[in-house]
């Protein structure tokens, strides 16, 4: 039976940042994207996984959905087959100062959001994240600007709670034992390329890959390119055919 992937957007994202792998896979697993609704940490978003997965599945998170993904494996490795960190970082705030500088960031994107709407707010989000050269892409800005916008400013305020305390996670990584893909964007400015290698060089056996020419939006931007690690992340071991696959998918928090 085919494994469950449950795959993990990150802020201002939903299922169509998916789309292209959840279209692409679907021979060799069913895809699920998880929605956070309105949890405000990383604990709750994590909670949200659990309950929606099966007994046991493959998972993938981007971005703030990577520090989810790390959570998950912290509170139920034995539930976790495969993993999958793109465009992610498993630290924590370098110091108190830090976290101050992040949350008046934070702060002045929400007075944004609630001044100039959330189609505003997004727009100016993801084209600050994407390759130079997706600039001129008016259909992948457009895409991505309407994702952004589908968030309530409830919504946006819990993400960035969830982002603003987020715990570092440097002391679970070399405890993670399943098939794990690492995966950097050549051109990401927000999560660059030198986390990736360190912590891939932190979990045993990790496979780490570069996409070239992405930036930050990986799955959207290199969707072919993703989409083809992804695979043979998949693939890439057999599994153990006692295992079950067949549980059904449970809570409203799939798309």
């Amino acid at each position: 039976m085919r494994p469950t992937l449950l795959l993990l957007p990150g802020m201002l994202c939903d299922h169509v940042f998916w789309r292209a792998q959840c279209e692409a896979l679907a021979d060799l697993c069913t895809p699920c994207v998880v929605s956070y609704g309105l949890a405000d940490s990383i604990d709750k978003m994590a909670e949200r996984v659990l309950s929606a997965g099966p007994a046991s599945f493959a998972l993938a998170g981007h971005s703030m959905g990577g520090r989810v993904a790390l959570e998950v494996v912290k509170r139920a490795p034995e539930r976790v087959e495969r993993l999958g960190l793109f465009c992610t970082d498993y630290r924590g705030h370098e110091s108190e100062a830090a976290r101050t500088v992040e949350a008046m960031s934070r702060e002045r994107l929400l007075a944004n959001a609630r001044e100039s709407g959330m189609a505003n707010l997004a727009r100016r989000w993801f084209v600050s994240q994407i390759a130079a050269a997706q600039a001129a892409n008016a259909e992948l800005i457009r895409t991505m600007t309407a994702m952004g916008a589908r968030h309530s400013l409830q919504q946006l305020e819990a993400e960035f709670s969830a982002g603003l305390n987020r715990q570092d996670y440097a002391h679970l990584l070399a405890a993670i034992s399943c098939p794990t893909l690492v995966c950097a964007a050549e051109l990401d400015w927000l999560r660059p390329v030198g986390g990736h290698i360190q912590m891939a060089a932190r979990i045993p056996h990790a496979r780490l890959i570069v996409i070239e020419g992405s930036g930050h939006m990986v799955a959207m931007e290199r969707p072919d390119a993703l989409t083809a690690a992804m695979r043979d992340w998949l693939t890439a071991a057999e599994r153990d055919p006692t295992d079950r696959h067949d549980e059904p998918l449970k809570d409203d928090a799939c798309h």
